[in-house]
């Protein structure tokens, strides 16, 4: 799809709230930067500065059915799914108005009723529950497909070419998504693998693979738009490599040390946000004036996320035992 025509692709509407949604992440993500400084997110956190592009473009290839898994990196995955910032950020405050009512924190998020199957402390750890979720998506003749991200780091791990290749052999409706931004906590690309390419390594196992500016809106959900069509239609699975960069360090504690400033500010001159800003106001879909509103309307919701989670209670003690598996280990 050209430049020229991508923006008349979509309703004008749709467009509008993903450039919005697109704020919401970064807003979301820099207020949640500063209340974990400030020692009101317990736990850790990763944030995705930089990556909205792939969460929202992504996403919007989806059909509201369809599944998602996510990474460590999960709040922009988690936003562009089930757009709720209030019970977000009351997980994350380990509240029980939360998602999970409070027990999951940044790294094992989950909303399954909008379909988004979690986020996952270990690297790689969510791609074979993709698999997982694709395999009884197909044994049920739903029809759905799954989003799973992961990073470049992920690639290395085993599991990685497990799942990949038990997808494509049994032709899985699953897209694997790769926000490859360049590093693997502080080691780049280039240092971690021989062959540098994600996507020439996993067309080793068969699959088709497509490689994508990932700070471009309009080339991420054209090439998501395509994988998912192959994969609804039972023609197995596609990965995708997408080019990105993270604007923050690998967690808060990361200065960056690894990084110049230089490789820092070429990228921030590629920032997702400004680029589809500056596309929507060339093809006359925005002004300055609707942007400065969506980022008012951006920041107050936001700040409205915070006041709930602020002001929801902590989970009850006597419930500590819900959600857990019943039974008793009985072995040696």
């Amino acid at each position: 799809m050209s430049q020229a025509h991508a923006e008349t692709t979509y309703a004008q509407d749709e467009l509008i709230a993903h450039y919005r949604l697109m704020l919401l992440i970064r807003r979301f993500e820099e207020t949640l930067s500063d209340l974990f400084g400030r020692g009101e997110i317990p736990g850790t956190a990763h944030f995705c500065m930089g990556q909205e592009a792939c969460a929202v473009g992504a996403v919007a290839a989806l059909r509201p059915d369809d599944l998602v898994t996510s990474n460590h990196r999960g709040h922009g995955h988690a936003l562009a799914k089930t757009r709720d910032p209030k019970r977000l950020m009351a997980e994350l405050m380990g509240k029980a108005t939360g998602f999970c009512g409070g027990r999951s924190g940044s790294q094992h998020l989950c909303c399954i009723d909008k379909g988004f199957l979690g986020s996952n402390g270990i690297t790689g750890g969510m791609v074979p529950i993709a698999v997982g979720a694709a395999l009884s998506q197909k044994l049920l003749g739903t029809g759905r497909i799954v989003l799973s991200f992961f990073g470049d780091g992920a690639t290395g791990q085993g599991v990685f070419h497990e799942a990949v290749n038990m997808a494509a052999v049994w032709r899985l409706p699953v897209v694997f998504f790769c926000e490859n931004n360049g590093y693997a906590m502080s080691l780049p690309v280039e240092k971690a693998f021989r062959e540098p390419s994600v996507a020439r390594r996993a067309a080793a196992h068969g699959l088709p693979t497509a490689t994508v500016d990932g700070m471009d809106y309009f080339a991420v959900r054209q090439a998501v738009e395509d994988a998912v069509a192959q994969a609804r239609r039972g023609d197995g699975p596609v990965l995708i490599e997408a080019f990105t960069y993270r604007f923050c360090g690998h967690s808060k504690s990361d200065e960056c040390a690894y990084r110049s400033r230089e490789e820092e500010s070429c990228w921030r001159e590629r920032d997702p946000i400004v680029l589809m800003g500056e596309r929507l106001q060339a093809a006359g879909l925005l002004d300055a004036d609707a942007g400065k509103r969506l980022a008012d309307e951006v920041q107050a919701e936001v700040a409205e996320a915070v006041a709930f989670a602020r002001s929801s209670p902590l989970p009850d003690p006597a419930t500590v035992q819900e959600f857990l598996l019943s039974g008793s280990y009985s072995g040696d």
